[in-house]
């Protein structure tokens, strides 16, 4: 009878064992597709602009990857090369930031923080990207160039003006996985190009709306630095255009937890102890 109980109990310990673990729901973040409203440098080859919109993680999520639609303009935007993508992610301030300083900006509340939650780069093989041309010729209403962001009092430039270019789909893949806590983020994009060309991040609506989209609330709106004022943050839309604020053009895919299908080393190793255990309980009982 013991036998049997040693049977049965290792066979019901194989049996949870060898079930796979309930796969993570897949999670997906989109703004909707461009309103033509904005054009932002994003990158640079000297100089670069920080360019930032936000999303929320109800739960602790991995990021895989996303895609952001831009609009590269420069003598050669049809055969522009881009160099490197790097994607930081930002909490809200005040976390991660210098509470104490003097600002250089109107107003800190709702930015982007001070620094960095957690970034990656294609330069250290983190990010793999590629890029769809979507219209040869397409036009922003008003843009924001590389020399378009101010300290205060002199940050309402009012922006650079209508931009055209090339619009493009930039799709890019963590090839190291971004996992996160619940929380409210900035995405903060950086991409490089070649000499003479440059990547501008295209403006969604706000608030988002729209078949496919995800709406959240509070939906902050896009704000940006350079090197003049980091690590302050200016509201594009509110600051330096003075008009409507917008969001950003891009999504974020992955998955909700950090479950997998697949058992762990671990699992596998006290399954094959279990078939050692039960095996020799047969031995035992015939000889």
């Amino acid at each position: 009878m013991t036998g049997a109980l040693n049977k049965a109990a290792i066979a019901c310990a194989l049996l949870t064992l060898a079930a796979p673990a309930a796969r993570a729901a897949p999670f997906l973040f989109n703004t909707g597709t461009t309103d033509g409203q904005a054009a932002l440098v994003t990158g640079g080859q000297t100089r670069h602009n920080d360019v930032a919109d936000d999303f929320v993680l109800s739960s602790q999520t991995t990021l895989t990857g996303g895609t952001l639609t831009a609009l590269i303009n420069g003598t050669s935007a049809a055969t522009a090369t881009i160099r490197s993508v790097e994607v930081e992610i930002y909490r809200v301030y005040p976390e991660d930031s210098n509470t104490g300083a003097t600002h250089v900006v109107p107003t800190r509340v709702n930015s982007p923080s001070d620094v960095a939650a957690a970034s990656l780069s294609s330069a250290l093989s983190q990010i793999s990207f590629t890029t769809t041309t979507l219209s040869p010729n397409f036009t922003a209403a008003n843009s924001l160039f590389l020399g378009g962001i101010n300290a205060s009092p002199n940050q309402a430039t009012g922006g650079d003006g209508p931009l055209s270019g090339v619009e493009v789909s930039l799709s890019f893949t963590f090839t190291t996985p971004l996992t996160l806590d619940a929380d409210h983020y900035f995405f903060v994009p950086i991409v490089t190009l070649d000499t003479g060309n440059y990547f501008y991040w295209l403006s969604a609506a706000r608030p988002i709306t729209g078949a496919g989209t995800t709406p959240f609330t509070p939906d902050l709106q896009t704000w940006a630095r350079n090197q003049d004022i980091d690590p302050d943050w200016l509201r594009v839309g509110t600051d330096i255009f003075v008009s409507t604020p917008f969001n950003m053009s891009f999504s974020l895919a992955g998955e909700i937890g950090t479950t997998s299908a697949v058992p762990e080393p671990a699992s596998w190793a006290a399954m094959l102890g279990a078939l050692f255990l039960l095996a020799g309980a047969t031995r035992f009982r015939r000889g």
